[in-house]
């Protein structure tokens, strides 16, 4: 997937537009992003100045020299990209070169001949670029209404950050940018989509004058509630997402260019870094799931620093202590198929105190019922489980009642250990699950769709239901080829009503057609070589 562009804009000066977007920078990048930085307000940089004490040199270009390099016919806008040190992937590209001469270079820029002249094809090649390689690029656009900010507002984004604080100008301003960064974006000679607008209230202190403050919101809200209309979910009002959006005034930060989400990794609700890790989090969903975000803002944040997350192991299994043994079992059965495993034994509360999980899914032991203690499990899980491949796999021991389970776990696809199916066959289905080669029936005991077949083979029918039995194996084989587990257990189960002795086998029952026996061989060739995908020696990667 193409990266995102985020331009940073603001009205007026002085709201932290630079200050937010470094900050955001830094946290997407620590969440293992790749992110870019461009210093475009190229008549009051400062951008440099967040990131200064990461850059291996003082920069020598940046935005200005595209420019120059299109005039000479030259593409390279990675020369002029610097990389800061210890951050992830962050890089930089500052407004030019930081001597005497950058201020005439950047005056003497003709904007309007240069689009005249094809600089706008040029610059979409660089927006190309910087979209392949990067997963987020963010955009340090100049205030007010100009040539530069309609390049950053309208041409280069995909999403507009609009920063204002609690006064009349600054907002109905930054809406008033954003509306007309709409409308040039459908003059625009290139494919793009509708604009879409993040606002965020900036500076906001709301310590002292409880009331005014409150007052104040509601103007907010009731100026940008027609930006939220294109992006917010429909269940979440715009209030409520005008509060997560919001950056508290903290006087301490307010003195030179600083980056607190540095010196504040776990914040508290009242430290700044806590609001800047919201307004990052949101933009790395690309502005979705913002139901999850109103329902809990700590889970939403949690699930997206770890996303890019690298587990230590495939699977943790949930172990109640009455089933500790077969648990063991399975866990060895599991090793033995070069799956890493690590457990989880009821009541161990060093899980709890985790910021991060170490792996990729969850497997529930059930015995019974789900313990207290597995609920818990389950919901810590989800909760850090955002835009990402992991799942929950219960396994029901003998006697568990999947009916009877509360629907977080009971409603999951389960595997069910029994007298005939024990730890190394319900390891080999659950590897299957993990690799995305899921079973094409439930383990239930009632029900196997190879025994199902074998006994097709071998009965002898009537012709009426030879010509049943060739309609549900046509049917069973679309269904198996689409990996339509929930047609092809239904389609199993009347199969096996269908060919089950009624009467003693005499006159007008025959055995299976050729046709038919060729259908069921190739369906119990296809089960059969879907299961030889999960047998040791043949492991692919869980990851």
């Amino acid at each position: 997937m193409p990266g995102s562009i985020f331009t940073f804009y603001s009205y007026k000066g002085g709201v932290g537009r630079s200050f937010t977007l470094a900050n955001v920078a830094v946290l997407l990048a620590r969440w293992g992003h790749r992110v870019l930085c461009l210093d475009w307000d190229l008549e009051a940089p400062g951008l440099a100045d967040y990131f200064r004490p990461g850059l291996p040199a003082r920069p020598t270009g940046g935005v200005v020299d595209l420019v120059d390099d299109f005039r000479q016919g030259r593409f390279a806008p990675e020369a002029h990209v610097q990389r800061l040190t210890d951050a992830g992937v962050l890089d930089f590209v500052a407004a030019g070169r930081e001597e005497p001469g950058y201020v005439g270079q950047m005056q003497e820029i003709d904007w309007a001949g240069l689009y005249d002249d094809g600089f706008g094809e040029y610059l979409e090649q660089c927006r190309e670029q910087w979209a392949a390689r990067y997963d987020f690029v963010l955009i340090d656009s100049r205030t007010g209404i100009s040539d530069i900010g309609g390049i950053c507002t309208a041409h280069l984004p995909d999403h507009l950050v609009l920063l204002f604080t609690a006064n009349r100008q600054s907002i109905l301003g930054a809406v008033d940018a954003a509306q007309r960064a709409d409308v040039a974006r459908n003059r625009l000679p290139f494919d793009r989509s509708r604009l879409t607008v993040l606002p965020v209230l900036s500076r906001f202190d709301n310590r002292e004058e409880y009331d005014r403050s409150e007052a104040w919101r509601r103007i907010v809200v009731d100026e940008t509630a027609e930006l939220y209309r294109t992006w917010l979910d429909q269940t979440v009002e715009p209030e409520t997402m005008a509060r997560h959006l919001t950056l508290p005034y903290v006087s301490y930060w307010s003195f030179g260019e600083q980056l607190p989400v540095l010196s504040e990794k776990t914040p508290s609700a009242d430290q700044i870094a806590f609001a800047l890790e919201t307004v990052a989090a949101v933009i790395a969903c690309r502005l979705d799931r913002t139901d999850l975000l109103a329902e809990n803002r700590d889970a939403y944040v949690a699930a997206v620093r770890a996303s890019r997350q690298k587990f230590t192991h495939d699977v943790r299994i949930s172990i109640p202590r009455p089933a500790v043994v077969t648990a063991n079992e399975l866990v060895a059965e599991l090793e033995k198929r070069g799956v890493s495993v690590t457990k989880s034994l009821s009541g161990d509360r060093s899980l709890l105190a985790r910021t991060e999980d170490d792996a990729r899914h969850l497997c529930l032991v059930v015995d019974g019922k789900v313990s207290r203690w597995q609920a818990a499990e389950v919901e810590l899980f989800l909760h850090r489980t955002l835009g990402q491949d992991r799942r929950v796999i219960p396994i029901l021991t003998p006697g568990t009642d999947a009916a009877s389970l509360p629907g977080y776990v009971g409603n999951l696809r389960y595997l069910r250990l029994s007298g005939v199916r024990g730890p190394a066959e319900v390891a080999l289905d659950l590897v299957g699950q993990l690799k995305g080669f899921a079973r094409l029936v439930d383990a239930d005991d009632d029900l196997d769709l190879v025994a199902v077949l074998g006994q097709a083979r071998g009965s002898r029918l009537r012709p009426s239901r030879w010509d049943l039995v060739d309609e549900l194996l046509t049917s069973l084989q679309s269904a198996i080829g689409a990996g339509d587990a929930a047609r092809t257990r239904d389609l199993a189960t009347e199969l096996a009503v269908v060919v089950k002795p009624r009467s003693p086998n005499g006159d007008g029952h025959y055995a299976a057609p050729p046709r038919i026996r060729r259908s069921i061989d190739w369906l119990r060739r296809t089960l059969d070589t879907r299961a030889q995908t999960t047998k040791p020696n043949h492991r692919k990667d869980l990851g």
